[in-house]
């Protein structure tokens, strides 16, 4: 592995083929992965026990993937407004995250870490206060659990329709700005930027070297490059606020009808998953080749 891939691995969301990731599916989807050609996966943590840690780490040291779990936040899962035993209940799934990146060698929780995604309601500016200091005294006791266990948190803003509370970069760093940078910072994903963000470069200078992860898919959910996002621009941003993280490609499977729907997946993006990973992968490809070293 290059320097440069070495400081900005390719990746990819087991959400592209699975949904959940389980036992059953998980040697089948690293491997194909691996086959593909990524340095990188993000693995779908929907529920714990779906999938033994120890096994994903044995898979990921011999097929030499790297790794971050996605924390999945559906209906009943909230950090903030909500009853406190749904916030108890959903920080306790969050640190079963914690502990399976841990054991499985992931130094990173990804993903939308703040209420169910899908839920949508209108707060009143002093409502929305209450609910960023309920979120973030969350955030800073489970960052304080990461942290313990060599893991950092990523929280992810969604689009307006996937959520009500938390849509752009700004709202993310209201936040988490006072917690430790070295537990808890930013993931941002191109798709919602593209929906929320006056621009990339905004958005981007907005988190500084708190953004510690990034999802790449093009505007439409399928493979990046094949849609109207200037990349290059894109690239040129990054450059300038000195990302060098991981650079991962969600997309999602049509199979699974609770998913497909959650995502508006009413269309394939490819002829089969295999091929959307694949064009996904050789726009990266090039596209990191891009990048000044």
């Amino acid at each position: 592995m290059t320097d440069l891939a070495a400081r900005l691995p390719l990746g990819i969301n087991t959400f592209v083929w699975q949904s959940p990731l389980t036992d059953a599916n998980i040697e089948s989807t690293l491997r194909t992965i691996a086959a593909l050609g990524y340095d990188a996966v993000e693995l779908a943590f929907e529920n714990p026990g779906d999938w033994d840690a120890a096994r994903a780490a044995d898979l990921l040291q011999e097929l030499g993937l790297r790794s971050v779990v996605g924390a999945v936040f559906g209906p009943g899962r909230d950090l903030a407004v909500a009853s406190d035993a749904t916030i108890q209940s959903t920080a306790a799934y969050v640190r079963s995250a914690i502990d399976a990146a841990s054991r499985q060698g992931s130094s990173m929780v990804i993903g939308p870490m703040s209420t169910s995604v899908g839920r949508t309601w209108r707060m009143s500016e002093d409502e929305r206060a209450a609910a960023v200091i309920e979120l973030r005294l969350a955030l800073s006791g489970l960052g304080e659990y990461a942290g313990d266990r060599g893991v950092r948190l990523a929280l992810e803003p969604l689009n307006r329709y996937e959520t009500s509370f938390l849509t752009t970069a700004a709202q993310v760093m209201e936040v988490i700005e006072p917690l430790p940078a070295e537990l808890v910072g930013v993931n941002l994903d191109t798709y919602h930027m593209n929906i929320e963000e006056k621009t990339f470069d905004d958005a981007f200078a907005t988190v500084g070297d708190r953004l510690i992860h990034l999802q790449v898919c093009g505007n439409d959910r399928g493979a990046p490059g094949a849609d109207h996002i200037d990349w290059v621009a894109v690239r040129s941003s990054l450059e300038r606020h000195g990302y060098e993280g991981m650079l991962g490609f969600e997309s999602f499977t049509a199979d699974n009808e609770t998913i497909a729907t959650a995502a508006s997946i009413w269309r394939p993006f490819a002829e089969s998953q295999d091929e959307l990973a694949r064009l996904s992968l050789a726009m990266l490809t090039e596209w990191r080749a891009g990048w000044r070293s």
